[in-house]
């Protein structure tokens, strides 16, 4: 599951996560806009609110389940088969990851893939949700007033292709149930399933019933479309309404006929971008589109159709392509592009021209400055290139296809239907071109059969060029769908009249007889003198004009059949009879001298509508017109003038009220505009305040900005003191959830970054102090300090400090604890306790032979002897100074107590000792010294003197 995310995306993310079990089986990955001169948070803030493992994603990094994955700063991210790869963001162009990282999921997991759109600007996720929903996979926005920032999720709402639209607190609970839901979904569309109960529908049957309401209010027969893709994307709508098996999937169409129209638009698959396949648009420039407006003169034309182009980018793409030639190669012929889809909602948005911005990824900025005008967070198309492109509705399958055509460009679209309708589709495509032109297909899609009739320009990149003209009728027949019948009827056009044939090999032949022995071509025409079918060869009495597509009669018969035919359909409607024109000598679109007779009959209605068939007969040049029921057209052109003028006179009384009416209509609107012109200035003075408002932002964020630079600051140094005091810090909130830690907190606390949030107690620790919890509890609540002195189970001592904090301007609180290692000054006073307890006067030197220790009887001794205050012989005195002026003997005494200390502490000597009188005025003293070396990283000596004055007496 991607998670994409921009501006005001923090909070969306912090409570998507709140809302989110942690055991899904799902992985989650995280994409954001992130500065790349800022080391990210967004590990340690997520992992507050989830117990999912939350990390930073690395080159190469395998995916786990009940994971969340970030990006990181200054990256672009794709998904690989179960791996996680980045590649450097490109900080002089428009880069937009969250359309990349869509699009890469989309490519590898298909249906399984899950996208969500959250809090930002712009329309970053918008392409990457048309790839998601390509490929069969769900699609969650946030719904943009729970938005922080609304511009990604309406830019993706627009598309039409998202599931469901949520406050983000609920989007977690419909992630879950997407999954569970997802694999009973997908046991439920197999149609080898056994019927489960005798009253159900079985699941073909089901199909079947889908099928046919598609084609009813739909309007279009999917029958024709591969199973694979028409089950993957009912599976889809299945899993995004919830519903489990196929009949009840059937009766939710039955009751929301807007459900079907949602169904037949996600079976389109409208998914393109601008210049899709970028080497193969190169070769179709340098090799088709160049040469050909070489070859063209200032007034020829080149008539271009671009078939199944869903929302118009193909087709401003092929424009842009010729329009760059003719000024690079200083011609200009006039270029008239037919851009046509079935369906008509991505006609309108193909015709309103405009594309979100993430199409800077796609279009050059050369050709954005010259075709686009970026309108807010939009480009729109310039009327230049606008006014190239006809657009019009139009089933490749059933509706007659264009001609004349320089070239056609019909890509990804064959790949979705059936063998047998893509030959019709070929056949309708190869009909369009003229002798020598060009078709260029999708990347996967292939001639087949037709393949003897064109020559390769580029196999590779599926464009080819037409050696031999479609000799064959376009009224190829259907065969079945699915290996299930239907009788629901076929459209043939776009008034949805006609019937469904079935491909046999006994019609084939009978339709040969027809065609060589049978009844002349003629056209079925409605009231409207509109095509509805045609019947046998009438390709040399009709013919395709420039401009906008159309059915009507006027335009594609030819100039002198329009009179003629439009009287016999006046007489046959009139008077309900057949009745049939004089010999009638035309010339065709072909250039063909052709002698005829024309003839119309009144149909029986059909669903109310009044059709007449108007058939052409060839007549040869020297054959005697049979005297049938004929039309005498200037009297019917005299009568037909009589009914036309009193419509006009008719017109014009109405156009003389509509005129009053406009007149009336004008004051108003000139009312109006004066209201508008007051409303604008007000716009405008308001406008000024916004942009003083806007300067004061900017200062304020100014000033922000550098508050959060001395909060860095701040930071970076309690980081460095924590580490310089070596005392383990441990920071809590006033609810004793874990909000900060030094590194030396890890020795005594077992603390990773992912424990930040989790309660103080939680956490395992090496002290022996039961009471942690109520003295912690004691300082938040009174607000005072707790110092004491504890042990760890490892032997350590610790002083602890306990000490509240508040947040100034918040009503935050918490507090701080340390823990001062203090086993060594706990060893110290041991020693001293050990020392003090012998007679000995003692006293520890250093490898300066400086006294740092003493004990108590040293001390006394010393008072005894007038320092009191230990200034001559206390820690701190240099004990070989000492030795100078503390023997009352002779110089070699002295030099020999010194020398043997420092031997001793050079580590030359094992031990020293040596007997000397200290006499004082009062009586005779005779002294042992004994000196023994201190191993360690610090070398020094421990020197001890005893009194054996009564020893020497005793002797004596």
């Amino acid at each position: 599951m991607a998670i994409g995310a921009s501006a005001g995306g923090l909070e969306a993310l912090e409570k998507l996560f709140d809302g989110l079990s942690c055991d899904s089986g799902a992985t989650f990955v995280v994409i954001q806009h992130l500065s790349p001169d800022h080391k990210s948070m967004m590990a340690n803030l997520l992992s507050r609110h989830t117990q999912m493992p939350v990390v930073m994603v690395e080159q190469d990094m395998p995916i786990e389940p009940d994971r969340i994955y970030l990006i990181p700063p200054g990256s672009i991210m794709h998904m690989g088969d179960g791996v996680l790869s980045l590649t450097p963001k490109n900080p002089r162009t428009l880069t937009l990851p969250i359309d990349v990282f869509f699009k890469s999921m989309a490519a590898h997991y298909g249906s399984r893939c899950v996208g969500v759109v959250l809090s930002g600007t712009g329309s970053d996720g918008t392409r990457g949700a048309a790839a998601i929903n390509d490929a069969g996979g769900f699609l969650i926005a946030q719904e943009p007033e729970n938005a922080k920032f609304d511009g990604m999720p309406r830019s993706v709402i627009a598309t039409g292709l998202v599931d469901a639209i949520l406050p983000v607190e609920k989007i977690g609970a419909r992630l879950i149930a997407h999954i569970t839901n997802q694999a009973i979904v997908e046991a439920a569309v197999s149609l080898d399933e056994p019927v489960q109960r005798a009253a159900a529908l079985s699941p073909e049957a089901a199909m079947n019933g889908i099928l046919r309401l598609l084609l009813q209010v739909g309007g279009i027969d999917f029958q024709e479309y591969k199973a694979g893709t028409v089950m993957r994307r009912i599976e889809r709508r299945m899993n995004v309404r919830q519903v489990t098996s196929l009949e009840g999937y059937l009766d939710l169409l039955n009751e929301e006929r807007n459900e079907v129209l949602t169904l037949r638009r996600e079976m389109l698959i409208p998914v393109t971008s601008f210049f899709r396949d970028t080497e193969a648009f190169d070769i179709l420039g340098r090799q088709i589109i160049d040469p050909m407006v070489a070859r063209k003169q200032a007034g020829d034309s080149i008539r271009v159709w671009a078939a199944a182009v869903s929302t118009g980018e193909e087709a401003y793409s092929i424009a842009m392509m010729f329009l760059e030639a003719f000024d690079q190669l200083k011609h200009w012929p006039s270029l008239k592009i037919f851009a046509t889809d079935v369906e008509q909602q991505n006609i309108e948005t193909a015709g309103a021209g405009t594309y979100p911005e993430s199409i800077a990824a796609e279009v050059s900025p050369q050709q954005l400055e010259r075709f686009f005008v970026k309108k807010g967070s939009n480009f729109v198309v310039k009327n230049e290139l606008r006014q190239s492109i006809v657009f019009a509705r139009h089933n490749l399958l059933t509706d007659p296809p264009f001609t004349r055509m320089d070239l056609v460009v019909c890509r990804n679209v064959l790949i979705y239907f059936r063998a047998q309708a893509q030959e019709r589709a070929l056949k309708r495509l190869q009909y369009a071109l003229l002798p020598g032109a060009h078709l260029f297909l999708g990347s996967s899609e292939s001639l087949a059969e037709l393949q003897k009739d064109f020559t390769p320009v580029s196999a590779k990149h599926k464009i080819w060029q037409m050696i031999k003209p479609l000799s064959m009728p376009l009224d190829v027949v259907k065969g079945s769908g699915y290996g299930y019948t239907t009788s629901v009827p076929l459209l043939t056009s776009q008034l949805n009249r006609g019937t469904r044939l079935k491909s046999t090999a006994v019609d084939q032949g009978f339709a040969a007889l027809l065609k060589a022995f049978g009844p002349p071509a003629a056209i079925l025409v409605n009231s409207r003198h509109e095509l509805v079918h045609s019947y046998g060869d009438v390709r040399k009495f009709l013919q395709l004009r420039e401009g906008h597509a159309s059915l009507d009669i006027h335009r594609i018969l030819p100039d002198a059949l329009v009179p003629v035919a439009v009287a016999l359909l006046f007489k046959s409607g009139r008077e309900g009879i057949s009745v049939s024109s004089d010999r009638l000598k035309v010339t065709t679109p072909d250039a063909e001298v052709e002698h005829l007779r024309m003839s119309a009959w009144p149909v029986e209605e059909f669903e109310g509508e009044r059709l007449t068939l108007l058939a052409f007969e060839r007549l040869q040049a020297n054959t005697p017109t049979e005297s049938a029921a004929t039309v005498d057209i200037d009297s019917e052109t005299a009568e037909r003038m009589e009914v036309l003028e009193r419509e006009l006179s008719a017109t014009r009384e109405s156009l003389q009220a509509t005129v009053e009416e406009l007149e009336t209509s004008n004051e108003e609107l000139q009312s109006t505009n004066e209201e508008l012109m007051s409303s604008n200035e007000e716009l405008q003075s308001s406008n000024e305040e916004l942009q003083s408002v806007n300067e004061e932002l900017n200062t304020v964020n100014a000033e922000y900005q550098e508050k959060i630079d001395i909060l860095n600051r701040l930071n970076a140094d309690l980081d460095n003191m924590a580490q310089a005091v070596a005392a383990g810090t441990v920071f809590v909130d006033e609810k004793m959830h874990l909000t900060r830690f030094s590194p030396d907190a890890t020795h005594i606390f077992k603390l990773r970054d992912s424990d930040l949030g989790r309660p103080l107690d939680d956490l395992a620790h090496t002290l022996i102090y039961p009471d942690l919890i109520a003295d912690l509890s004691h300082t938040l609540k009174e607000g005072v300090r707790v110092e004491k002195e504890i042990r760890g189970i490892n032997g350590l001592h610790y002083f602890v400090r306990m000490l509240p904090y508040s947040v100034p301007s918040s009503p935050s609180k918490g507090a701080v604890i340390t823990f001062m290692d203090v086993t060594a000054l706990h060893e110290v006073s041991r020693l001293q306790h050990i020392i003090d307890s012998l007679s000995e006067n003692i006293a520890v030197l250093n490898s300066q032979g400086v006294i740092t220790l003493v004990n108590s009887a040293w001390r006394n001794f010393a008072m005894d002897n007038g320092d009191a205050d230990m200034v001559r012989s206390g820690p701190g005195v240099n004990y070989l100074d000492v030795c100078s002026g503390a023997f009352n003997a002779t110089d070699k005494s002295v030099n020999q107590a010194q020398r043997g200390v420092r031997e001793v502490i050079e580590g030359t000597r094992a031990n020293f000792s040596m007997e000397y009188p200290c006499h004082s005025p009062t009586e005779d003293r005779w002294f042992v010294m004994h000196v023994s070396p201190v191993s360690g990283e610090q070398p020094g000596a421990v020197v001890s003197h005893v009194n054996i004055t009564e020893w020497r007496k005793l002797n004596k």
